[in-house]
């Protein structure tokens, strides 16, 4: 089949690689605006992202691991491998209600860790996905259709398994800032909303990764069949 045929008679195969880039661009808007709106509330207590992580790790015997500062926009991650916390700049310094909540979903994932939290052992494997993606427009392009399934197969797995993990390190973090009284009735609708959003990111991330599965499947039959 001629190549632009291969792309164009198939209208389906372009509107599910159309919608997966919807999906993904959503959820990134939506993390992006709720992220800017709380970065501007200050939280009750008027408490740093250091300070809530520290105070959270601190509670639950893990003052072993360090609260870093780094470069970037949420850029904010936790390192199981070398057993630390780093914390964007904004977050780190800022007393905002959006550092609260990203600090402490942080300290959700180090609590996960310390309690082999049995989902969070695969949590490596989140980048595989955004690999899955290029790898999935690449196959289109150079004809290794049955690899690229293989690969988006295996992508679409671990993302689908590391969903809990995002979600149950954010209810860690709430469950946390609501013990240990860090946060108050004024900060907890921001907090849910940064959280929530943030975790949109994951679904909106599976979803487009199985759109984009279904549709190397749809080109693969269609060059069985020619």
């Amino acid at each position: 089949m001629d190549f632009w045929l291969m792309w164009y008679d198939n209208g389906l195969t372009i509107l599910l690689m159309i919608i997966g880039f919807i999906l993904v661009l959503f959820a990134q808007i939506r993390i992006n605006s709720a992220y800017s709106k709380y970065r501007r509330i200050q939280n009750y207590k008027g408490l740093t992202g250091y300070e809530v992580a520290k105070t959270i790790l601190n509670a639950n015997g893990l003052s072993n691991i360090e609260v870093y500062k780094t470069s970037g926009n949420l850029t904010d991650h936790y390192d199981p491998s070398k057993k630390l916390i780093r914390l964007s700049s904004a977050i780190y310094n800022g007393t905002s209600i959006a550092s609260m909540a990203v600090a402490a979903h942080e300290c959700g994932h180090a609590i996960q860790d310390k309690e082999n939290y049995i989902f969070f052992k695969i949590r490596s494997f989140l980048y595989l996905g955004y690999f899955g993606l290029i790898v999935s427009l690449i196959g289109g392009l150079t004809g290794y259709i049955k690899l690229s399934i293989l690969i988006l197969f295996a992508t679409v797995v671990f993302q689908l398994v590391t969903l809990p993990v995002e979600f149950d390190a954010s209810r860690r973090g709430k469950k946390q800032l609501d013990m240990l009284n860090l946060s108050f009735d004024q900060d907890n609708s921001g907090i849910k909303s940064v959280l929530g959003a943030a975790a949109m990111t994951y679904v909106a991330g599976l979803l487009s990764s199985i759109l984009q599965l279904l549709r190397l499947v749809l080109i693969l039959g269609s060059r069985d069949r020619d």
